[in-house]
């Protein structure tokens, strides 16, 4: 009775890692389960770190791995300190006083009047998101956005024009007046980055007509009268009067159309799009229309001198290749109109697109509208 109810002896628990004398046994197998196995298969085979015999260990490999960083909580707060302190040290901005002042991680617009205060000028030409006029901040859509005060009296300027040529005024009494208003306008605008406190009050006046790109460069209204003084000191009367057209109406067409489905069409260089050039050239188009079809045939041309008057020809010297008579190859009426129309709108755009030693496009643009205009009428006039 009592062999058949013999207590069992206790079991033998086996370890998943052997010990030395069980590795060696024959016998002993370790218990793989399938993931077990899937995993040494995919896991790469373990570095040895032994030395190799025949190489120094100075110039072991392994010595050379570069180390994990410690885990232990004291390094990483130590770590995350000084990252917190570099972080403040950058966005801390040292005030002209010499007073430290307080970061809060934001932008300050002092920082875009430092000697680099540069950089983003060539990021766009658009207004600087940074707050350095006191207006733009308080009409952002309105001043800083669409500049409505700005294209305001750049479009009006041609009006202006179109109504001094109506009223029979010359183009050798205008320049001089012109040129009396650069002076000034040029002289104020050196002496406020001269004097910090005359360029704030220049800035609170006149802050709705510029562009924050203008704070630490050239007001545009400069390059305005000289490209408008040298068109109509230069160039004939028609000519100069359309290239100021041109300036006042079809720059603000691009500026506009440019804005509003620039990101939609192929971009032609840097800052301008189809978009702003096809505005562009209808509107160079319409105001051809508009100067010479109507404005030169009611109030005439005046006592000065015009390149266009309402012909367009072949030269003589492809009239002579081709074997046309002295008459023929001429064209007027509405068909010479509408060709000139078309290569002013052309004209305007490519003046609009040309980016010329850097330039303002308040000269570049009526000096070469200018200049395609007169080589045009010098060859088909």
């Amino acid at each position: 009775m009592s062999q058949q109810y013999q207590t069992p002896g206790t079991p033998r628990i086996i370890s998943p890692t052997p010990t030395p004398t069980e590795s060696h046994r024959d016998s002993y197998f370790a218990p793989i389960t399938r993931s077990a196995t899937a995993k040494r298969h995919n896991s790469p085979s373990p570095i040895s770190e032994d030395p190799e015999p025949d190489s120094p260990s100075s110039d072991s490999s392994l010595e050379k791995r570069a180390r994990s960083r410690s885990r232990s909580p004291k390094t990483q707060a130590k770590r995350q300190k000084e990252a917190a302190a570099s972080k403040a040290s950058q966005l801390t901005k040292k005030p002209p006083d010499g007073a430290v002042s307080e970061a809060n991680g934001h932008l300050s617009p002092s920082s875009a009047t430092s000697a680099d205060s540069s950089y983003w000028r060539s990021i766009s030409r658009s207004p600087s998101p940074l707050g350095l006029i006191p207006i733009h901040r308080h009409w952002r859509s309105f001043v800083h956005r669409h500049e409505i005060p700005r294209k305001a009296l750049h479009v009006s300027i041609g009006f202006f024009t179109l109504h001094l040529y109506t009223r029979g005024t010359s183009a050798a009494s205008i320049h001089p007046w012109l040129l009396g208003a650069l002076i000034p306008i040029a002289s104020a605008d050196y002496a406020r980055h001269t004097f910090p406190a005359f360029n704030r009050f220049y800035i609170r006046v006149l802050g709705a007509l510029m562009r924050e790109s203008e704070v630490d460069g050239y007001n545009g209204v400069i390059w305005y009268l000289l490209g408008a003084w040298t068109v109509l000191r230069f160039y004939p009367k028609d000519v100069g009067v359309m290239s100021v057209l041109l300036l006042s109406w079809c720059d603000t067409a691009a500026s506009t159309f440019g804005r509003l489905w620039g990101r939609y069409t192929p971009r032609l260089r840097r800052e301008k799009s189809l978009a702003g050039s096809t505005a562009a050239a209808v509107v160079g188009a319409i105001t051809a229309v508009v100067f010479w079809g109507w404005a030169v045939p009611t109030y005439g041309r005046g006592d000065e001198g015009f390149m266009f008057k309402g012909q367009l020809g072949l030269p003589k010297a492809v009239k002579d290749a081709i074997g046309l008579k002295e008459a023929q190859g001429v064209v007027g009426g509405w068909v010479a109109l509408g060709i000139v129309s078309l290569c002013s709108g052309l004209i305007a755009s490519a003046s609009e697109v040309v980016d010329l030693f850097g330039w303002d496009d308040n000269v570049t643009i009526p000096v070469l509208s200018g200049l395609g205009l007169w080589g045009f009428f010098k060859v088909f006039g």
